[in-house]
Order: C-alpha cells, then sequence, then structure tokens
C-alpha cells in the first residue's frame, strides 16, 4: 500500500493549482475586458467616420447622392489602406463607395434599419476575396440609416464603413503576449514565495518530528523545544504519554522490587515451621494470607492507570452505588449505615478500575472498623474533586504512621494498612493528596483531593 502524499506535497500542489486557475481566471478576464475596450474604441472611430461622411453628404436637384472630391478621412482616399466606406441611396439606387476600395470589395452593410446603429464583425465571402482582400479576412463593421433631406429633396442613405480586424487583432495579440507574460513571471514569483513560506510555515512540524526521532533512538528523554500555539498541546501531551509510560515502568519495576522483598518473610516462616509438624498447617494458612495481601497491594501497585489527559468522565454516582451494595451484602452481619452524599451528575476525568480500587478500599476500611455507620461525601472544589470517607469506629491510634514512607508492606495487620497504602499509591499516580486523621467526635476520617490534569 502506497503511503499517502506528504502534507508538504499536499500543500504545494493544492497552492499551485489554486494558483493556476486564479492567474487562468484573472488573465481570461483581464483579456475579455480590454478586448471589449479596444473594440469599442475601433467602433466609436467608426462611428465618426460615419459622422464625417454624414458632414459631407449632398443631394443634387434630382434627389441624387453627390460627396465631395476631398474626404475628411484621409486613408478613405487611399487605396486598400483597411478603412473602406459605402454610401447607398436606397431612393435612386444609387451606391458611393470610397476610393480606398479600389480594386477591392469589402462586406458593406446594403439595408439598415431608420435611425439605428449596427457595429459587428464581418467576414468576406470567398467570392468576394481579391488581392487585396483576402478570402475570409475580417473586418469591424459600423452602419447607420438614415432619412437625407436637402430643400425639397429626400431620400433614404445607408452609410456603412468597415475597418481591417488586422490592426485590431494585431493590438490584442501584443497585449495578450505582454499580460500572460507578466501572469507568468508573477505566477512563478508567488510559486517559490509560497515555496519558501510553507517551508518555514512547516518548520516546526519537522523539528518535532526530529526531536521523536531522538526519543525513540535515546538521544534524548522528551520533547525539549518550544513550537507554536498550534502544536504546543500536541508536544506537552507527547511529554505527558512519555512520564506515564516511565512512571509505569517505574511502578512495575518497583512493584516486583517490593514483592520479591516483601515475600522473602513469609517464605523463610513456611521454611522455618517445616520442623514443626504439628504447626505447619497452621503457619502455611498465616503466611499464605499475608503473602495474598502482598501480592494483592503490589499488583494494585503496579496495575494503577494514573493521571491521564486521555481517559474519559466517569460518573462516579453510579459506581459508587454498586460498591456499596457489595460492602452491604460483605457486611451484612454488622449491619451497618452507608451514608452517600454524591452529586448524581459528578463526573471525573478517572480510570474506572483506578476509581473503584480508591473507592473500594476506603469504604472497605471504614466498614471494617465501624461500629454502626459508615460515611462517603464526593465534591467538587474548583479544579479538584474531593472525597472524605468516615466511620464510627476506634480510629487511628497513630494517624502519621500509617503512610510514612519505608514501612514495609509484609509488616501491615488486616484492617487499615495494605488497602490504604494501595489508595496512597493511587492517589499518589494522580497527583493527588491522602489525609489521614481521627473525628472529634471519634472515628477514623480520610480525605482524599484529585487536582484536574
Amino acid at each position: 500500500m502506497n503511503a499517502p502524499p506528504s502534507i508538504r506535497s499536499r500543500l504545494a500542489w493544492g497552492a499551485f493549482l489554486v494558483l493556476l486557475t486564479f492567474l487562468a481566471v484573472a488573465g481570461w478576464a483581464v483579456r475579455q475586458a480590454y478586448a471589449d475596450g479596444i473594440r469599442s474604441q475601433h467602433f466609436a472611430r467608426l462611428q465618426t467616420t460615419i459622422y464625417l461622411l454624414m458632414a459631407g453628404a449632398e443631394l443634387d436637384s434630382a434627389g441624387g447622392l453627390v460627396m465631395p472630391k476631398s474626404l475628411a478621412e484621409p486613408r478613405l482616399s487611399l487605396p486598400a489602406s483597411g478603412l473602406y466606406a459605402s454610401i447607398n441611396n436606397l431612393n435612386k439606387g444609387q451606391s458611393w463607395q470610397s476610393p480606398s476600395t479600389l480594386g477591392t470589395d469589402p462586406p458593406f452593410q446594403r439595408s439598415q434599419v431608420t435611425g439605428q446603429w449596427q457595429f459587428d464583425a464581418v467576414n468576406a465571402t470567398p467570392a468576394q476575396g481579391d488581392d487585396h482582400v483576402a478570402s475570409g479576412s475580417a473586418f469591424l463593421a459600423a452602419a447607420y440609416a438614415v432619412k437625407w433631406a436637402v430643400n425639397d429633396q429626400v431620400a433614404s442613405l445607408v452609410f456603412s464603413v468597415l475597418e481591417d480586424k488586422v490592426e485590431f487583432d494585431r493590438e490584442l495579440a501584443t497585449f495578450e503576449r505582454t499580460l500572460w507574460s507578466w501572469l507568468v513571471a508573477t505566477g512563478l514569483l508567488m510559486l517559490i514565495t509560497q515555496t519558501l513560506v510553507l517551508r518555514w510555515g512547516l518548520m516546526p512540524l519537522g523539528q518535532m518530528a526530529l526531536e521523536i526521532r531522538q526519543i525513540e533512538t535515546g538521544a534524548q528523554t522528551r520533547i525539549e523545544a518550544s513550537y507554536p500555539v498550534e502544536l504546543a498541546g500536541l508536544g506537552d501531551n507527547l511529554n505527558l504519554l512519555i512520564d506515564q509510560q516511565r512512571a509505569r515502568q517505574t511502578r512495575y519495576k518497583d512493584a516486583l522490587d517490593d514483592l520479591a522483598h516483601s515475600l522473602k518473610t513469609p517464605l523463610a516462616a513456611m521454611r522455618a515451621s517445616l520442623a514443626q509438624p504439628d504447626e505447619l498447617a497452621a503457619a502455611v494458612s498465616q503466611q499464605v494470607s499475608r503473602m495474598d495481601d502482598i501480592v494483592r497491594h503490589q499488583l494494585g501497585r503496579a496495575g494503577a492507570s494514573g493521571v491521564t489527559r486521555f481517559a474519559p468522565h466517569l460518573t462516579v454516582a453510579p459506581l459508587l452505588n454498586r460498591i456499596c451494595d457489595t460492602m452491604a451484602k460483605v457486611y451484612v452481619d454488622k449491619e451497618l449505615s452507608f451514608v452517600i452524599d454524591c452529586p448524581p451528575e459528578l463526573t471525573w476525568r478517572v480510570d474506572e478500575g483506578d476509581a473503584f480500587e480508591i473507592l473500594g478500599n476506603l469504604l472497605d476500611n471504614a466498614a471494617k472498623w465501624a461500629v454502626h455507620e459508615v460515611c462517603l461525601r464526593i465534591w467538587l472544589d474548583e479544579d479538584a474533586m474531593c472525597m472524605r470517607v468516615t466511620d464510627d469506629g476506634p480510629g487511628f491510634a497513630d494517624p502519621q504512621a500509617r503512610l510514612a514512607r519505608g514501612v514495609r508492606m509484609d509488616e501491615s495487620v488486616p484492617g487499615h494498612g495494605i488497602g490504604l497504602t494501595v489508595v496512597n499509591d493511587l492517589v499518589a499516580s494522580y497527583l493527588g493528596e491522602l489525609k489521614i486523621s481521627n473525628r472529634l467526635t471519634g472515628g477514623a476520617q480520610i480525605e482524599i483531593v484529585l487536582p484536574k490534569t
């Protein structure tokens, strides 16, 4: 499967096609506007020529057309000059042509509606071609019909003027060469400029890709450069993923080291009990229970997802209700009352397994020591989710010692020990804070604050 084109090539080709289309449309529009402009100028000159012919036209006593020998437009007196004129006297069937038509037969307009102007481009027919007006030659034509009255004589005259289209085509061709030359030069300059701008604009992407390759090869440990705002979030998230991966690897390593170290004591105790067969069964049962707690704790530490920006928001209340139902069944003989205060719409970005582990351990530890009641309150405070669990049991003998660094898990007694240490590790993986204290009215109190990620 072929790799898709790069972003650079997509942008370059897209910009090239847009620029090519724009220049083509702009060039065509400018060319049309210029052609219309010079065509109008030529028609205006032909109209002026007709006015000059009208100024010199006279009627004799019989109503015939009389034209002066010398015309106001010199080109009309020069054979094959490219400017030709004709006047038709429809009443007398009389036709006059300018001396410039000598040896030619241009396609004059022979009839026209009186009082209307007609401007058009016409072609000479093959039968009308000769040495000066070649077959298929094109002309710009202007015609005007008028009722001409002199004294008592009235005649219907049709004035027709033709101009060879060669001059018009030459002007248009010259303009087109200049126009397209400038447009091509401008397009090349814009493409070069655009390529440089694209290279400069995409440089941060290339730099980030280089840093990622450096991280893959181990040359650096994280994204270090500063990037534009569009890439800054991506860089931060990549660094967060890298930190999470390293933290997870560290947790796995630490958990395995602690597990191996913690299992030495139970194994040594079971080995020692081999010399006392009468106590072997009880010793094995006791040490297996301790090993089960140790393994559960270390697996909980290693499996913690930890803080992440990509976890979906979890609705806490349904999960909490499931845990409370389970606790009520486990401690049914104590007939405990679970008082829960959690808004039903409260959501938080936390892994469901981690939330289950935290809330489950908190309620389990509280239920073990409670006499009648366990209370749990969860609320949002600015950019953090807060939890408070209380019970009406004996409380902690030494709250600070429960989470002190260096306390070995195989020395923990059943009750608050292993469960709270698991919770503390999970809370720490979310950059949160756990506080242990005793209530003034008696019983234990545990508070957790999880900051927004």
